[in-house]
């Protein structure tokens, strides 16, 4: 596989704007993003966003940016889009999103998200983490996960996420994690599809992979990643990283 790790940022979050700049321990949240990726030591690492002043953050900083529509409606077009800008001799066959809001990211679990790639009928493969805290089980906010997890594996075919407790009874139940890797194909596939029903009901995108046949495996990880949506999260955050 030939990956590029594309994350995509906006300034315009509406619960904490002007996320992609907030300074933890001397640096831009972005910045701690983009290193967590290169870190992940996998290929290539861009940031993609719609404006100059993020773009400049990076790019001072050693790093990569390319700037996208303001309008796009999603991370995953914003990826889409940065994918045909980016002007390389290299034919990315696999695309790593990486949420612009998690700075304290393991770089293991993006590297862990390539897993279900060995299997060739897999299309787009995503995270998961076994939920232990009880009050994430009845959460409209926590994701879970349906899996049919593979035997002796790390990795399983997704049947279904939902905003609801499932599956029922006796279990182990998983929280999702929004960090996903896209064939290429499945990403232009993807990104070329309309807003699908279950989609629009739960308000989760990747409702509209399963409801157009796109198979995506789920791989078990052992953390969730912290993700910075409010001031509190943000404090939270400087104090993990130590200002």
């Amino acid at each position: 596989m030939n990956p590029v790790i594309i994350i995509p940022a906006r300034m315009a979050s509406t619960r904490l704007p002007g996320k992609p700049l907030a300074e933890i321990s001397g640096l831009p949240m972005i910045v701690h993003v983009m290193n967590r990726a290169v870190e992940a030591d996998l290929g290539d690492v861009y940031v993609a966003c719609s404006e100059r002043e993020v773009a400049q953050a990076v790019e001072s900083r050693g790093g990569k940016a390319i700037l996208t529509d303001p309008d796009l409606p999603s991370g995953t077009d914003r990826i889409k889009q940065a994918l045909e800008r980016i002007n390389h001799n290299t034919e990315y066959d696999v695309i790593i999103n990486v949420q612009g809001d998690l700075p304290t990211i393991d770089p293991q679990i993006i590297r862990k998200s390539l897993l279900p790639f060995e299997d060739n009928h897999i299309e787009i493969t995503t995270l998961a983490a076994k939920i232990t805290d009880k009050e994430e089980i009845n959460n409209p906010n926590v994701v879970k996960a349906v899996v049919a997890w593979k035997e002796n594996s790390e990795y399983g075919k997704a049947l279904y996420f939902t905003r609801a407790t499932a599956p029922a009874n006796e279990g182990d139940l998983y929280h999702h994690i929004g960090l996903y890797a896209y064939r290429r194909d499945a990403l232009e596939k993807f990104t070329s599809l309309p807003p699908s029903p279950l989609e629009k009901r739960e308000k989760l995108e990747q409702l509209r992979a399963l409801e157009n046949n796109i198979t995506i495996g789920v791989v078990r990880v052992d953390t969730i990643p912290f993700g910075v949506d409010t001031q509190e999260d943000l404090a939270k955050a400087r104090s993990l990283l130590g200002g």
